[in-house]
């Protein structure tokens, strides 16, 4: 009894603090549906929920007795949230194995210059395929990505015929990697595919108004910049970021400034910065409108509306959705005379976010986007009573001043999201600090300042000026971008952190900024858990591609890599990403002769084959008690212990091999994502298309 007493004493304590758990716990039920390794049902979720409504029924009048209840009842709310979007989403369709002629929509499209060879992305929708099998089919309920590089000009909306060769999603590049399957099943995506040939355009576009606007934007930009600064004006005023090469996306990653190019809360923050101040201004320039008129109040609705305008301008991206809910809420905050920013408008607007899609918990950018502003709003609670004194002394705040703000919010939002770039990209920048006091403020400034002004002058021709000015300061900040990159130990990569070292840091920064009073410190424990767990797991010993056409082994934390294509260079850099080490081919190698490597594990013998071979020339090995590996099947009459063939890697995806307490144990991508909905079963190749019932 008295324990229950001292946590209810706890929780008052907590105050109305408690609410802002609510989303956590949420999303918890959300994470819970993707963990298991097959489908789970909804019996035990409803069972759970009835037991939490009764706990939450019962227990009125004790706060533990309602808190667990309501943290129940959340949670499986968020799990029956995220399966019921999973279950709407249509099966995956039967893709034609060979090259195929079709017809379809153009419903979104994108254009990039890489080295001087425009290369364009179609969204197709509503595909027909013009096969024998297909006649009468209905359009497909799924997307198809489509890439072309004919440099004839398209636009959304268009109707096309063109001849393509597709593929469906790709399998994992390595157990536990990025699950482009399951990206795929949730966006609606059946695969991908090349444009063979030029497409003829049955239909100029009838829709998309919106999509055309900012096609327009993209290409009046591109009359007056040039280069990487068109590209990323383009990507900034009008969400088109595919110009943007490798080298841009490399160098400002490394300087820590990579959030610049992608369109969120910081451009959505300036913009509607601008126009608030603007309007503000504007309106007490008359001081008889000024002392008549709400002014505050009306520039925060003329800057929310702007607001929403320049996101739908470019394109709905989800970041810049997220921060769009949290403008929305601090403009209301603001009409109601409440603080602008709280933990419990970000619990609010993550709520309703994850609600509307439940996979967003997986979401990288959902996951640093919450997390920056989290560690903002906590920081900033925590340091409040320091600035309010430097308020009552009646001390003037200063450049110094302004200079220690700007650095303290770089270092809040970037330490709180740069393990979460550690672990989608497995780098650390150790200047992102430097680089962001010098580009925030030149963005905020002079680029998107400038951006606000092109777009207002663009339907008069006047965006010369502008855009202009708005390319010198892209072009100061990728000059930055290129000083820091160039520094030393500006990019070091580290080993990817796993999905547990990640739950385990999300729990603990999550605690670490809502939870009051000192034991707040005590999640530092789960934070400190997750950053080291990456440096704590084992290296996998041998690693095989999902279609066996790249073999490679570690030998003294240094990669010994078969021979491959160049199609095989993405799935070599993804283990490369993860497990970064010195790289080196089989000639190097002291375990290889030839065609054949060698390995020994405590006593545990693996021959490693990269050539076909008939059993002849296998020798013993075929019927040795070891370990054998090969790219090719195995020939006929040829039986080892253990074994991993092509066969396995087709009918299990991509196969690691790790040591586990003086044994090798094997990890194969369907043992470790299980029987999903988004994964496919051994020998599946989608639902055929039905063709459409006759009209009497």
């Amino acid at each position: 009894m008295a324990f229950a007493k001292k946590v209810e004493a706890i929780l008052l304590g907590q105050g109305r603090a408690l609410a802002a758990w609510l989303p956590v716990v949420f999303s918890a039920g959300c994470l819970l549906y993707f963990l298991p390794r097959h489908e789970p049902g909804p019996a035990w979720a409803c069972l759970t929920a009835s037991l939490g409504a009764l706990v939450l029924w019962r227990g009125w009048n004790r706060l533990i007795s309602r808190s667990l209840g309501l943290a129940v009842v959340m949670g499986t709310l968020g799990f029956l949230a995220a399966r019921g979007q999973a279950l709407r989403q249509p099966p995956m369709p039967a893709l034609p194995a060979l090259a195929v002629v079709m017809t379809g929509e153009i419903a979104e499209l994108t254009t990039s210059r890489d080295e001087g060879q425009m290369a364009q992305r179609i969204r197709l929708r509503h595909a027909v395929f013009e096969t024998g099998v297909d006649i009468g089919m209905a359009p497909m309920r799924r997307d198809l990505l489509l890439f072309t590089h004919d440099g004839q000009v398209y636009e959304s909306g268009m109707m096309l015929r063109l001849r393509a060769v597709l593929r469906p999603p790709d399998w994992p590049d390595f157990p536990g990697a990025r699950d482009r399957q399951r990206e795929a099943w949730f966006d609606g995506l059946a695969g991908t595919g090349r444009i063979l040939g030029r497409p003829e355009i049955l239909q100029s576009p009838q829709r998309y108004f919106l999509a055309r606007w900012r096609e327009k934007i993209a290409t009046e930009i591109s009359r007056h910049l040039a280069g990487q600064r068109a590209a990323i004006a383009a990507t900034l005023l009008a969400g088109h970021g595919e110009g943007i090469s490798k080298a841009t996306r490399a160098a400002y990653a490394a300087s820590g400034l990579a959030h610049i190019l992608a369109v969120a809360g910081l451009h959505l923050g300036l913009v509607m910065g601008v126009v608030f101040f603007t309007t503000r201004q504007a309106l007490v320039l008359w001081p008889w409108l000024g002392l008549r008129l709400p002014c505050r109040e009306i520039a925060a609705l003329a800057a929310l509306l702007t607001g929403m305008a320049y996101v739908a301008l470019t394109g709905f991206h989800l970041p810049a959705l997220r921060s769009l809910g949290m403008a929305g809420l601090a403009s209301l905050a603001l009409l109601a005379g409440r603080r602008v920013l709280s933990m419990r408008s970000l619990a609010v607007v993550a709520l309703i976010l994850l609600i509307a899609s439940p996979v967003l918990v997986l979401d990288l950018s959902f996951q640093m986007s919450f997390a920056a502003v989290m560690a903002l709003v906590a920081g900033y609670e925590a340091l409040r009573p320091w600035f309010i004194s430097r308020a009552e002394r009646g001390i003037k705040g200063g450049g110094g001043h302004h200079l220690i703000l700007l650095s303290l919010t770089s270092a809040l939002a970037g330490g709180a999201t740069l393990p979460l770039v550690m672990a989608g990209f497995g780098s650390f920048q150790p200047w992102f600090i430097i680089a962001n006091l010098v580009a925030v403020p030149v963005a905020a400034f002079c680029v998107m300042p400038a951006g606000l002004v092109a777009l207002l002058l663009m339907p008069f021709g006047l965006a010369r000026i502008p855009l202009w000015v708005m390319g010198q300061g892209i072009g100061l900040i990728s000059l930055i971008a290129d000083g820091v990159a160039a520094l030393p130990l500006a990019h070091v990569a580290v080993p990817v952190i796993g999905g547990k070292g990640l739950a385990l840091y999300m729990l603990g920064l999550t605690g670490l900024c809502l939870w009051r009073g000192r034991a707040r410190f005590g999640f530092l424990l789960p934070v400190m858990a997750g950053l080291v767990s990456p440096f704590l797991s084992p290296w996998p010993l041998v690693l095989i591609s999902p279609d066996a056409g790249l073999i490679a082994f570690s030998e003294n934390r240094r990669w010994v890599v078969g021979a491959h294509g160049g199609l095989e260079n993405r799935v070599l850099d993804a283990w490369m990403q993860a497990w970064p080490g010195p790289m080196r081919g089989m000639d190097d190698a002291a375990s290889c002769t030839g065609a054949r490597c060698t390995l020994t594990y405590h006593g545990q013998r693996l021959w490693i084959w990269f050539a076909p071979l008939s059993p002849e020339e296998w020798g013993p090995d075929c019927q040795h008690d070891g370990f054998v590996i090969t790219a090719q099947p195995l020939p006929a009459g040829c039986q080892p212990g253990r074994f991993i063939d092509r066969f396995t890697v087709w009918r299990d995806g991509a196969v690691s091999i790790m040591p586990h307490q003086g044994k090798l144990e094997i990890r194969s991508d369907r043992s470790w994502r299980g029987e999903r909905l988004w994964v496919p079963r051994v020998g599946f190749r989608g639902v055929p298309n039905l063709p459409q019932a006759l009209s009497e």
